[in-house]
């Protein structure tokens, strides 16, 4: 034990041996996985990337600098300035497409929103075949538009459609002729409009509906409130951001509104029916004037943020 102890000190004495040098640094099993699963995040979000800057991004930037410009397919674009805006200002044709755009979205939403909560409310009911009619009344929304626009045109025939047919028999002396008169072609096109839209949002708000507890209405009915009650003071507010929601869509769908109009009417007769939408479309494809169709899209554009934005903010006051 003697012998150990005196050779330790003697080792001790000697001074501390020198320290090993450092080896490879090793990475930790927990940043290698993070980086794993980063990269795999991002090979799943990158296509959608790619096809929004590719499809969406560069477009609407080209589309602001084209707006700028007076180009058509046959030549190079030549920078003008904001001259396509200034044209606007006294282009009448543009002023009609905003008027009838503005008149058919004003009707049309709160027509469809109010069609499509009805419907929803109806077919909300424990009923036999429910399903079925929810299935007939979200069968328009899937059905051909060139369709739905030739058997609504001989339905609107002045002379021979059964809708004429059915007024003259109530004692309407003189009726509408809707598609073929510049009076009536618009109320005809937002008909057709209502008719085919509403039960895409019926099933919107129909799952709205569902999520409202059942506790809710069994409160509400012991506290004696009717069925008018009920909906004003519990269904409505449970179905807030479901109308919130649809009332967005259903807006900028209408502020667009184009292939209902194009295969329907086709802007007719006259210009009764002309929407920006097929202004932009006549403009650019018809008449070779991609430059002036750019800025009436780009004007489309803003009005569409900006009533939007007025949503947004209108809902939020309201949450408050």
């Amino acid at each position: 034990m003697a012998t150990i102890a005196v050779d330790d000190r003697s080792s001790g004495a000697s001074g501390p041996s020198p320290a090993a040098p450092p080896g490879p640094r090793r990475r930790r099993p927990g940043s290698r996985l993070k980086l794993r699963n980063t990269l795999i995040g991002w090979s799943f979000i990158l296509p959608n990337f790619l096809g929004f800057g590719l499809l969406t991004l560069i477009p609407v930037v080209t589309l602001f600098y084209l707006s700028l410009t007076e180009w058509n397919v046959f030549g190079g674009a030549e920078f003008i300035g904001l001259d396509n805006y200034t044209r606007m200002i006294g282009d009448t044709s543009y002023h009609t497409a905003l008027f009838n755009t503005i008149y058919y979205s004003a009707v049309h939403i709160p027509a469809t929103l109010v069609a499509s909560l009805g419907l929803a409310l109806l077919l909300n009911r424990k009923l036999r075949g429910v399903a079925f009619f929810r299935t007939v009344a979200f069968f328009p929304y899937i059905t051909s538009i060139v369709a739905i626009a030739v058997v609504w045109n001989m339905l609107f025939s002045p002379e021979y459609g059964p809708i004429n047919q059915f007024l003259t028999f109530l004692g309407v002396d003189d009726p509408p002729g809707w598609t073929t008169s510049a009076d009536s072609s618009m109320p005809a096109v937002i008909i057709v409009g209502v008719w085919r839209e509403m039960g895409y949002y019926m099933l919107l708000l129909l799952a709205g509906l569902q999520t409202v507890p059942g506790e809710l209405y069994e409160a509400a009915r012991v506290d004696g409130a009717g069925a008018w009650g009920r909906f004003w003071n519990v269904t409505l507010p449970c179905l807030r951001p479901t109308m919130f929601f649809v009332t967005v869509i259903l807006t900028i769908n209408s502020l667009k509104v184009f292939d209902l109009i194009l295969v329907m009417t086709d802007g007719g007769p006259g210009q009764s029916t002309l929407v920006l939408s097929q202004f932009i479309y006549s403009k650019g494809f018809e008449e070779n004037q991609f430059g002036y169709a750019s800025a009436v899209a780009v004007t489309l554009f803003f009005i569409c943020i900006a009533v939007t934005i007025f949503q947004f903010f209108w809902n939020r006051r309201k949450d408050a």
